[in-house]
């Protein structure tokens, strides 16, 4: 059960990935009717705030990922059979 739970997870930080990393793609909606250095400008910043969004959403993965895997080592550990 806790496998398909943990995988579950999985899959949906990495469609949350994609999508975030996604998002950015194309120009902005703020970049439209500049030209030259300001429309590079406006581009490069779009890109530093996608960046910026993906590695928010990895820690987060990570973060929840660490949390998981300790709370199930808690409950392993706390259904164990005491030895004799």
């Amino acid at each position: 059960m806790f496998l398909w739970f943990f995988l579950a997870v999985q899959l949906i930080f990495l469609i949350w990935i994609i999508a975030g990393g996604m998002s950015g793609s194309g120009t902005p909606a703020q970049c439209r009717g500049l030209t030259g250095m300001e429309l590079q400008d406006c581009k490069d910043a779009a890109d530093a705030g996608t960046a910026i969004g993906v590695g928010l959403i990895i820690v987060i993965w990570a973060a929840v990922d660490f949390i998981l895997v300790a709370t199930y080592g808690v409950y392993r550990l706390a259904k164990r059979r005491p030895r004799e």
